[in-house]
């Protein structure tokens, strides 16, 4: 059963009247935290739709920037945009009810916030209300503002590149260190680390990307050293 069958079938045991938010309530426990991410990423992404003004662009493909979503599938992932987008409950709801889901896993939700920001950048532009929205995200979250400066260095198209920063060291480390947190990096972004914290199979493009400005840091760094 895929993942976008699994979200219909947690779509359909909501009650009549029921705010889409609910559904965080009951999947805690893997397989459905898997699900529960796929949905917190495209109900907050719907919200963050109506951010920056930009309702009617191409969603679906907003979504492939962070999902590998099968033609049969789309009507799945649009079902649950529309929800969230009709939903009267705001995006800070949304976010403390997924902040709850994942307590003590700060991980799993710097993965989603990551996520956002893949959508946030699918039409090729960062607009000033997004931002606004992923920084007040993340202060829901409870993550360290260094976290969204570093996600907002990665994504944004005005933001200087800090090799530095993407690995969490500073130019004054000595390299074996700074060699160091780059190793941890890569193990703890690896595919199946991820899949354990609830990162849905169809979601590894999150880890690509991350895995690739990862290394394309410690090249820069490693050149520089040399």
């Amino acid at each position: 059963m895929s993942i976008w069958s699994r979200i219909s079938e947690a779509l359909s045991a909501l009650a009549a009247g029921e705010s889409l938010s609910a559904v965080f309530d009951r999947l805690r426990s893997p397989p459905e935290r898997s699900v529960a991410f796929a949905i917190a990423v495209i109900a907050l992404g719907a919200k963050m739709a109506k951010a920056d003004g930009h309702v009617t662009r191409d969603e679906v493909t907003a979504f492939r920037e962070v999902f590998h979503i099968a033609a049969q599938d789309e009507a799945g992932a649009a079902k649950v945009f529309n929800l969230a987008r009709q939903d009267v409950a705001g995006f800070e709801e949304y976010a403390d009810r997924i902040k709850s889901m994942f307590s003590g896993e700060p991980e799993t939700l710097l993965d989603l916030l990551e996520g956002l920001f893949h959508i946030a950048m699918a039409d090729g532009f960062y607009h000033p209300n997004e931002d606004a929205f992923l920084e007040r995200v993340t202060e829901i979250f409870d993550l360290p503002q260094a976290e969204f400066n570093r996600l907002r260095m990665r994504f944004a198209p005005d933001a200087h590149q800090d090799p530095y920063a993407v690995l969490g060291v500073t130019a004054d480390m000595p390299h074996s260190e700074i060699r160091k947190a780059w190793r941890r990096l890569v193990r703890e972004n690896h595919p199946d680390v991820m899949m354990a914290r609830g990162v849905p199979q169809e979601a590894m493009q999150l880890a690509q990307k991350r895995m690739a400005d990862i290394n394309r840091a410690w090249d820069e760094i490693s050149v520089a050293a040399h």
